[in-house]
């Protein structure tokens, strides 16, 4: 017989209970309380280090991650449309509140679509080194690279989102995001990313723009998407397909950092002049922009080779 030391057996998980509920006010729900007041909830979600997320196929993305889940809050009707999820959620320990329609509408203030949300802890910051060193070890394709988004100045939970879900449908490896970018784990980013935020790294890049040389030091490429190249800003203009061959050559950096900023003010010039190249994207004439989430898709596609 062999006395190698064994694994220890995986811990004992108790099914999480299973509550009625039957007023909205319940302090038990305080952590679902009125959903429609961003301010308010952005406030509540950092002092109690949480976050929300709503709808059937986010919750089942959350109840998939490595992110550890509070509570589940569903109403009657979901017992069996979602037995799914409440099963998955007890699984994992967690209660699972149960409502009316009318009790969860009074709780989250409005009428919850699907009657699912879910409640989970928010983890410490990601670091950016770590989430670096992951991408560039991402094993790749023949003839492609890894890639990471780095966001400036995007504010708008839709376009976070949004951008967090293309990135997904590409094989982005991560995405960093300036210190002023707005949050991907608020509860709109999450549900415009169809849960995709909850199964992709991400991490504040800071200082800023200065943190993009530590991008450049993990051996990538930092390209600015822009409408169109600048003729004074003195950074050199290649297109997503010249850029894809020039990678696909050997003694080159490992993968490519594709730098978008917000609809509107674009990049800044100091993120401009951080930047090692600027990657245009041909428009008729007549057309100013894209939305950076459907910019950024279309650099993603050019350069992921799937």
């Amino acid at each position: 017989m062999s006395d190698a030391p064994k694994d220890p057996p995986p811990p004992v998980v108790t099914p999480g209970p299973l509550v009625g509920v039957d007023d909205p006010d319940d302090p038990r729900l305080d952590l679902y309380r009125d959903l429609n007041d961003p301010a308010g909830r952005i406030r509540l979600d950092a002092d109690r280090s949480v976050f929300v997320v709503e709808g059937r196929l986010a919750v089942d993305r959350l109840l998939t991650s490595q992110y550890t889940v509070r509570s589940l809050l569903v109403d009657d009707h979901q017992m069996v449309a979602a037995s799914d999820l409440v099963a998955a959620a007890r699984a994992r320990g967690a209660p699972v509140f149960v409502g009316s329609r009318a009790v969860v509408a009074g709780t989250v203030g409005f009428a919850l679509h699907r009657g699912v949300v879910a409640v989970a802890n928010r983890p410490s910051p990601a670091g950016t080194g770590r989430l670096l060193a992951d991408a560039a070890a991402t094993s790749a394709p023949e003839g492609t690279f890894p890639l990471v988004a780095v966001l400036e100045g995007l504010n708008d939970h839709e376009n976070i989102g949004a951008l967090f879900r293309n990135a997904a449908a590409f094989g982005v490896a991560g995405v960093l995001l300036d210190p002023t970018c707005a949050d991907p784990l608020y509860r709109r980013s999450i549900r415009v990313s169809v849960g995709h935020v909850l199964h992709m790294p991400f991490a504040r890049l800071v200082p800023w723009p200065t943190g993009l040389h530590q991008v450049r030091a993990a051996g990538f490429v930092v390209a600015a998407l822009a409408p169109r190249p600048a003729a004074d800003s003195g950074i050199p203009a290649v297109s997503l397909a010249e850029l894809k061959a020039r990678m696909s050559g050997s003694g080159h950096p490992v993968g490519v950092a594709l730098l978008l900023g917000a609809e509107g003010p674009g990049l800044t010039d100091t993120a401009l002049a951080a930047s090692d190249v600027m990657v245009p994207i041909p428009m008729a004439d007549g057309v100013d922009s894209l939305n950076v989430a459907t910019a950024a898709a279309v650099a993603f596609h050019a350069l992921a080779g799937l």
